[in-house]
C-alpha cells in the first residue's frame, strides 16, 4: 500500500497559479488544448493536469508548456538563466560535497 504524497499549501497554490498562467497564455495564442499538447509532446489529459495545477506532473513538461505559451520562468532575459546557474555552481563549490547528520551534540558546558 503506497502513501499518497502531501504537498504544502504554498506548493499547491504555486502549481495552480502556473497552471492558470499556462492556460491563459494558450488561450491568448488561440491554441486548443490539443495544439499545445502536440507542441509539448504530451497527451491532452496531461495538459489538462498541468493547467489544473497538478503538482505530480513532471516539472520539465510544465516548464516546456509555460515556455511555449510565453509564461516567464525565473527571468525574462534570454541567457540569464545560464548566468544564474553559474553563480549557483560557484556557491555550491564552496560548500561540502556531502551533508551528514550531526553525531552527538558537543557539550561545551565547562
Amino acid at each position: 500500500m503506497s502513501k499518497e504524497r502531501v504537498y504544502s499549501r504554498y506548493t499547491r497554490e504555486a502549481a495552480t497559479l502556473l497552471g492558470k498562467q499556462i492556460r491563459l497564455g494558450r488561450k491568448q495564442r488561440k491554441w486548443t488544448e490539443h495544439e499545445l499538447a502536440d507542441r509539448v509532446g504530451i497527451s491532452r489529459a496531461t495538459l489538462q493536469k498541468i493547467e489544473k495545477g497538478d503538482p505530480r506532473v513532471a516539472i520539465g513538461l510544465v516548464f516546456e508548456a509555460a515556455v511555449l505559451v510565453g509564461v516567464p520562468l525565473f527571468d525574462q532575459e534570454p541567457g540569464s538563466l545560464a548566468a544564474h546557474i553559474d553563480r549557483t555552481d560557484d556557491k555550491l563549490a564552496l560548500l561540502p560535497a556531502a551533508v551528514r547528520k550531526r553525531g552527538t551534540p558537543v557539550d561545551d558546558e565547562f
